[in-house]
């Protein structure tokens, strides 16, 4: 199959934007007939006609409307290709963040508000499991992996994690859930909403264990977004970061029990090392984390 002229596709978006094929040919310095050429060439290639004549102007067809988004993009890529590499500081490109699924999202929100407020760049956000997210990470298509994993395992890149939140896990509930005596006859009589991340499900193992408590759990939960709608219908007390629940303990809906469990969650930002990395990855997490030379 021939390939597409991107010198072609160049020359039909300026007729497109302009509607004219004569101002187009005044302003590029080439001949109206020879870029008539260039544009039945292009439709040739695609197959369909892109103009209607309307008047003296030229009026896009349905498929020359999907060519102009087409081309729009592929012209924009391009120059945000130039910006990136000239390291331009009038660049913009968009700051593209994964973050694992399970991940609270208020503590995206945490990471991504300064930036937000900033109002200088688009961000991209993905949602997915660690596998997936290195491998984009690994093939450039996202900058920032937020996670509370650390990579683990060696492979032809090696991913930067930096610490960049630690923060207390307590049990939350209902207030009237939260109306005992001492921790130990809480675990002991209310069910447990169980975050099944790794770090947490082990330390509250442990602490069960020192308690010797036999805790009753309601379920083993794998996103904070449903540890906090079952905390909210009152399923049980739910072990988990206050970020998590931020919301709903200043609403009043949902409080904190007094009790230090010696139990932190870390959230970590996985960046892989990069002679180009995205100027605002740079300024939150510092050179040494995304720049390789």
């Amino acid at each position: 199959m021939d390939r597409l002229n991107y010198h072609h596709l160049r020359y039909f978006r300026e007729v497109a934007k302009e509607g004219h094929l004569g101002r187009v040919a005044a302003r590029l310095n080439v001949s109206q007939s020879a870029l008539s050429i260039q544009i039945k060439q292009l439709e040739d290639r695609l197959g369909h006609p892109l103009f209607d004549r309307v008047g003296r102007g030229l009026v896009l067809t349905e498929a020359g409307k999907i060519a102009l988004a087409h081309a729009e993009r592929i012209f924009g890529a391009g120059q945000e290709l130039l910006a990136e590499l000239e390291q331009s500081e009038t660049a913009n490109p968009p700051l593209r963040v994964g973050a694992l699924s399970t991940l609270s999202r208020n503590f995206q929100l945490q990471f991504l508000r300064p930036l937000l407020a900033a109002g200088r760049f688009e961000i991209d956000l993905k949602s997915g499991n660690m596998r997936g997210l290195l491998a984009d990470l690994e093939a450039l298509e996202l900058d920032v992996v937020l996670t509370t994993e650390v990579p683990q395992g060696a492979g032809p890149v090696a991913f930067a994690a930096q610490r960049i939140a630690e923060q207390p896990v307590a049990l939350h509930g209902q207030p009237a859930r939260l109306a005992y005596a001492g921790l130990a006859q809480l675990l002991a009589a209310e069910p447990v909403i169980l975050p099944t991340e790794s770090n947490i499900s082990a330390g509250f193992e442990s602490l069960c264990a020192r308690l010797g408590v036999q805790p009753r759990i309601a379920a083993r939960v794998d996103d904070m977004a449903m540890v906090r709608l079952l905390t909210r219908e009152g399923a049980g007390v739910a072990l988990a970061p206050s970020v998590v629940l931020a919301d709903e303990i200043a609403a009043g809906t949902v409080a904190s029990a007094p009790y230090d469990l010696g139990i932190k969650e870390v959230f970590y930002a996985v960046s892989a090392p990069r002679r180009f990395a995205h100027p605002a990855l740079r300024a939150v997490l510092g050179e040494q984390f995304t720049r390789s030379d």
